[in-house]
């Protein structure tokens, strides 16, 4: 990701990919993700990040926000985000919660 276009790529298979096919999705680039979690209705406010991050949404979903253009992104099983280094975002957890696998370029 040279530039600082965030870009959802959407799960486009018949049914959405469990965590073990994401997880070789992500090696494939030579990405070493994270899992993390939250629960419904958790809140991240607005901050940027030093580096790329790329987020898949095992299961649940949530909706990153980004203040700067005013577009609400919602991310659900299977979903991909990229998003630059120096994006302004926020996030809201789904009324289910949400397990992500992250990883940094």
């Amino acid at each position: 990701m040279a530039d600082s276009k965030v870009e959802i790529i959407r799960w486009s298979g018949n049914t959405s990919p469990g965590e073990e096919t994401l997880k070789k999705i992500l090696a494939e680039e030579d990405l070493h993700g994270y899992r993390w979690s939250n629960g419904p209705g958790d809140v991240y406010s607005a901050h940027t990040h030093s580096f790329n991050k790329v987020i898949y949404v095992v299961s649940g979903s949530i909706t990153f926000g980004l203040p700067d253009s005013g577009e609400q992104l919602i991310l659900n099983r299977g979903d991909r985000l990229n998003l630059p280094a120096g994006v302004a975002h926020n996030a809201i957890v789904g009324s289910e919660g949400v397990v992500c696998l992250e990883a940094h370029r």
